[in-house]
Parts: C-alpha cells; structure tokens; sequence
C-alpha cells in the first residue's frame, strides 16, 4: 500500500512539476527547478491530495524531498545526490534521466474470499445420528405431506433435536472470522493478505474490547500492571478538563500546562511500539483512500481498532479524547509558541500512534493525516460497531438454538450431495416463485383423493382444510362445483316403501250395528 502511493507522489511529481531556464553562478540550466519552487508545488499537491489533506506542513514537505533527494529521484543540478541535504531555498535540482520506482510487494497467489466460516454443522467422528444437525434434503411428495400435514389436519410426531455443543474456541474462532470477513467487505479486497497477517490477529482481543467497557465506552483492563502510570493520568486529566483560573485547586505558576503537557508528550514519545501497532500499520493506511466517504471509513476504522491489544485501545482512547477537549478548550492557554494548537496536537503524537516498523518515506505524512480524521471522529470510531456485534451473536445464538426434526427428515441426507448456487434467469425464477412449491402441494393433493382408506366424509373434511390453506393450488385441480362435484356423485335415492297398514280403508269410528235376536 505504501510503495503505491509513494510511486503516484513520484510520478505526478515528474509528469507535472513545472521546469524552466535557471541562472546560477553565471552559467545558465536548462529544465530544473529551485528548492523553493519544489517545495511549493509539492505541497499544495499534498495538501490536495485525499490521502494526505490540507493538514500537511511545509516543514513536513521538506521533509519529503529530502527522501526524494536520498532515492534518486530528484539530484543537484550537478548530479549530486544521496549525501547532500536538501533546504528549502534558491539551490536548483533537476530529474534524473530514469527515476527509480519502488517495486510492489509480492504476494503469494490466494484465492478470492480467503475469510471462511467454520463448518461448526459438521459432526465430529463418531457422532452418534441422534446429534447430526438437520440439513436441507431433496422434497418428494411424500415429504411435503409430512412436512404439510397440518394443512390436512394431521400433526406427525417430533422431537428436538440439540446443535452440537460450542466451545470457547468455536466462539473465538467465529468472531474473528465474521469480523475479518467484514473488514474485507469494506476495504473492498479480494483477500486481507494484502494488509495484515490473519495469523497474527487474536480473538481474545476483539471479544475483550466489546464486551469489557465502561460506561463511558473505554476499555477495562484485568491487568492493572498495564494500566498508564498514576502521574500520566493525573497529567492527562488535568489538561482534559483545564478549569478556570478561579479554581484555586490547580497550581497557577507560570508555564504550568506547559510542563504537564510535555510530561504527557514524553511519556507517549517512548513506547517501545505505536498504539496502533506495526502489524496494523498497512491495515490502517489502506483505510486512508476511504476518507472522501467519511461513514465508510468510520466503519473501517471501528473494525481495525476492535484488532488492537486491549491495552492500546485504552491509551489511545484516553489520549484522543484529552487532545480533542484540549483543542476545544478555548480557555487553554497556548502550549508552545510559533504552533497552533491542533496542529501541536497532530505533530506531537501522531508518530506514537501510527508509525511503521521499517523506515517509510511517507508514513509521516500519513501518520498525521490518520491521526487529524481521528481526532475529528474519535466519539465514533472507537466505540464497539453495533451491526456487526448484533451479526455475530445470532450467528452464535443460531448454532445454539434447539432445532425441531420430523420423523424422516433426515431419511436421505446420505443420498443428497450438496449443493451448490448458480444464476438462473428473472424468468425462470418468477417460474420457480410462481409454481417451484405448487407441484409437491398438487402431488400432496392428488395422495388425500385417491386414498382409498378415507371416508367421504374424512375427505371432504380434510380436502375443506386444504382449501382453506392452498386456495390457489385447490382453484386449479377444481376449477368448477362441477368437477368438484364430480369427486362425490350423488348417489341415487330408493323410493320409499309403503306400508300394509297404509293400503287399507282410513279408520273409521265405531257403529253399533242392529243385533238380531233369537
């Protein structure tokens, strides 16, 4: 990432760095520049430039061209190079006919999405079947009536069954991996390989500055022995919240907030290694060529700093908040003289904070512009990301979550290889969306009509159900009462009997007849 941006000062520096006739000691130059001129011209290109920002110094620019001077890319009009030293005055320089370009690190071939979740699914050797997980089988008709038999009335027995028991590790291993993965999205690379070691990145580190925070959101150390030293603290304290001079607690002497702040600046100045450490160092600066999408690199950086030992974290957080309420602080007397406050603030610890383990030409450069965008976003950036804290434990709490399985669910998971996406067209998928779940659900259908084991009324009762479930499916195997009708044709009636006591004479009442008598 380095040797990128430091080939693109180089070259546009060449292409576009104006030449013209020089005098010098009664002789004339043709195509060189003065010292002065380059200085000017590189530096309002620095300052316009989105990886470096109008932060830069011209101290600093100085500072770059006398590594242009060292590697050849610039020489004394006389083609010295290398030993002398450049200033910024009237001496003249010129390009040398070929200009050394670093060359780009190489890398070891990899593949694309290098960042893959464990298979936390697969069973263990010797896993007994009770504990292999539910997985995806191929769906007959016999399948959808069981997985379906509540639209027909009918519920199968089941029984839970337990995901596989997750270890520390199996959680540490998830979160450094989804956290990885989501690094990578964002910077947008085809593998991390290209800016940090994935070997070196501990899990313990991320899952301790999520979860092991104040209130205020700082990081809490369960090894006190790396906390900052008492009278750090102190210091850091006092300037953070420099109070009036009508408090009569802090001590008043001339140049007292002077001293403190170089006790601070001292103390920072000789850590043995910068806060956002040498193995992060190309992790950061590629975060750099986001800064024109500020809530982009905001979430780059939330990530980068959750791979931070915890300890680092917690001085950084510290000390960027002291620099951002010293820079607010309108009542904060000046802490040196000829620099402004913020720029103070950005000179005096940018190199405690990024710096690269082997000498860089434009770490410096990139170190203060890192450290300007921190200082303006700290409150956001080193708070834990929500959206990918959130991810990460459903992912966990799914693999725990207790699964429902049904009687030969698994009857072909032997048989069923896996299976894999492919892109298929917008017409085939409004097919399958449209008909993809209606012809298992019309076998389904076509099983409770032909069964010869139910009664018309058991039938009716569960072809009802199934119409009031699947009215499309229904509608389409019986698009008329006719049809429908067809399935229960109506017996015919017997006529009824008549009975003997219904063909004689209607009752009548009683007559007394005329006896004879003998």
């Amino acid at each position: 990432m380095i040797s990128d941006e430091w080939n693109e000062t180089v070259e546009l520096f060449r292409v576009k760095m104006p030449l013209r006739k020089h005098r010098c000691c009664f002789k004339s130059y043709e195509h060189c520049f003065t010292a002065a001129e380059a200085v000017d011209w590189l530096h309002e290109l620095l300052r316009c430039s989105q990886n470096f920002g109008p932060e830069v110094t011209r101290k600093q620019t100085v500072q770059l061209l006398k590594k242009f001077l060292k590697n050849h890319v610039i020489e004394d009009i006389k083609g010295k190079w290398g030993q002398e030293d450049f200033e910024d005055n009237r001496h003249l320089y010129r390009f040398p006919p070929s200009s050394p370009l670093k060359p780009y690190p190489k890398k070891p071939p990899y593949q694309k999405d290098v960042i893959k979740f464990p298979e936390w699914n697969d069973p263990p050797p010797g896993t007994s079947q009770e504990s292999i997980p539910v997985r995806p089988v191929v769906m007959n008709s016999e399948m959808w009536y069981k997985r379906h038999s509540i639209a027909i009335g009918e519920v199968p027995a089941c029984r839970l069954v337990h995901r596989r028991q997750l270890t520390e590790a199996n959680v540490e291993e998830i979160w450094k991996s989804m956290t990885l993965s989501y690094l990578q999205k964002i910077l947008g690379l085809d593998s991390l390989e290209e800016v940090l070691d994935i070997k070196l990145v501990n899990s313990k580190f991320i899952i301790h500055n999520v979860y092991s925070v104040s209130k205020q959101g700082v990081v809490i150390l369960d090894d006190k022995s790396k906390e900052l030293p008492h009278w750090v603290l102190s210091a850091m304290k006092c300037l953070a919240n420099w109070p009036n001079c009508s408090d009569l607690k802090q001590p008043m002497y001339l140049g007292f907030e002077k001293d403190v702040f170089k006790t601070i600046a001292d103390y920072y100045g000789h850590l043995k290694e910068p806060l956002l450490t040498f193995h992060l160092f190309d992790a950061f600066v590629s975060v750099l060529g986001l800064l024109q999408k500020e809530k982009v690199a905001v979430e780059a950086f939330q990530i980068c700093c959750l791979l931070l030992p915890p300890e680092n974290r917690r001085k950084l957080q510290l000390l960027m908040r002291m620099m951002a309420r010293i820079c607010l602080n309108k009542e904060m007397p000046p802490l040196c003289d000829g620099f402004g406050t913020r720029t103070l603030m950005v000179q005096t610890f940018s190199r405690c904070i990024l710096c690269s383990k082997d000498e860089v030409d434009l770490d410096e450069l990139l170190a203060a512009r890192l450290v300007t965008f921190l200082m303006d976003n700290y409150q956001e950036i080193l708070k834990v990301p929500l959206a990918l804290q959130t991810s990460i434990e459903e992912h966990v709490a799914h693999l725990r979550r207790v699964q429902i399985k049904y009687p030969g669910a698994d009857m072909d998971i032997t048989l069923s290889a896996p299976s894999f996406c492919r892109q298929i067209s917008p017409e085939e998928f409004e097919y399958q969306r449209s008909y993809g779940s209606q012809e298992p659900l019309a076998a389904l259908l076509e099983e409770v009509i032909t069964d010869a084991k139910l009664s018309n009324k058991e039938k009716k009762k569960k072809l009802k159900q199934f119409q009031k479930s699947y009215p499309e499916v229904y509608q389409e195997r019986f698009p008329t009462p006719e049809s429908e009708a067809l399935l229960f044709p109506e017996k015919p009636k017997p006529k009824p009997q008549l009975l003997m006591w219904a063909l004689k004479k209607p009752f009548q009442p009683f007559q007394r007849t005329r006896s004879f008598r003998m």
